[in-house]
């Protein structure tokens, strides 16, 4: 499957979905247990995909009823806090590239004419784009889901339904990971890599079956099958893979520990990328490492 990137602008970073070899196959479940280990109350953790469509999206009478047991909701970072008008601008700075770099400079001229078209064609001129950082700008790129949809409505981010429902029961929100390691994790690509990523969101846009990729992946998510997750973007892009580890398998190990300090002290529903739920490196096989049982609550619909 062709598959574009797709990273979310500040509030969101969307992982590649790629995973490790799988030791077992997982049942199908986007909904789990954690129990044991000196537990005295089970915690949950539940795969989320960061946008869809409002017609795809769901949740099931058995996550609202693990959500409401919950006492702390936990995100890969804290929601509630990048709300903040205070905290988003202090971070507008590192939207751009360092040493005066441009664009134009880290790209072919013909690869560079590709993305000035591109964002010309979209309202959006160059000079406006020149030095933010290539990754920011693949959230503009990609044609996956139209992005006017998500102010308009007819897309939906779980994790912002999953703030307003805790907001609503007064649940503390926090998250495993703050908004500036984020950041710090596109410093730790080239500005060339992000470059050439970028230029494969447009090119992959272009393409006339992507959107149709997109959705199939949004199909296999709905049907809650990890197993099909993995195989479906097995010929992922070589670009994205290289930095897989980085992005996905250190962020779950550097997790589970902060996981394994919070849930003695409250009942949490986590809310990750999906992304981050299969595979030997995944955070279900690490927290079963611990010595936790984590076990599927089948919530296919």
């Amino acid at each position: 499957m062709k598959k574009t990137v797709l990273l979310g602008l500040l509030t969101i970073l969307f992982t590649p979905l790629a995973w490790g070899q799988q030791t077992a196959p997982l049942e199908k479940s986007l909904l789990w247990e954690i129990s044991g280990n000196g537990l005295k109350t089970p915690s949950y953790l539940y795969g989320t995909i960061h946008m869809i469509g409002k017609e795809d999206f769901f949740l099931t009478d058995e996550t609202v009823a693990s959500f409401d047991k919950a006492e702390q909701v936990v995100f890969e970072i804290d929601m509630e806090k990048m709300s903040n008008v205070m905290v988003q601008f202090s971070l507008l700075m590192d939207l751009f590239m360092e040493d005066g770099q441009t664009l134009k400079g880290l790209l072919s001229p013909e690869d560079y004419k590709l993305v000035q078209t591109h964002f010309d064609g979209m309202g959006l001129p160059m000079m406006l784009l020149e030095r933010i950082k290539p990754l920011f700008l693949s959230v503009f790129a990609s044609g996956d889901i139209d992005q006017e949809g998500f102010s308009s409505g007819e897309v939906v981010s779980y994790e912002m339904e999953f703030m307003e429902m805790a907001q609503k029961q007064d649940k503390k929100i926090d998250g495993l990971e703050t908004i500036e390691f984020q950041m710090s994790l596109f410093d730790s690509i080239p500005y060339r890599a992000q470059a050439e990523m970028l230029v494969e969101s447009i090119r992959a846009e272009a393409d006339q079956d992507s959107g149709k990729d997109f959705q199939s992946l949004v199909e296999i998510y709905k049907s809650q099958d990890l197993e099909a997750m993995q195989g479906a973007v097995d010929n992922s892009d070589a670009m994205t893979t290289n930095y897989e580890t980085m992005l996905l398998s250190n962020r779950n190990s550097n997790w589970v520990p902060v996981m394994a300090k919070m849930m003695p002290k409250k009942s949490c529903f986590f809310a990750v990328g999906a992304a981050h739920l299969g595979g030997a490196e995944g955070v279900i096989s690490l927290l079963r490492k611990e010595g936790y049982t984590v076990r599927p609550l089948h919530t296919q619909p």
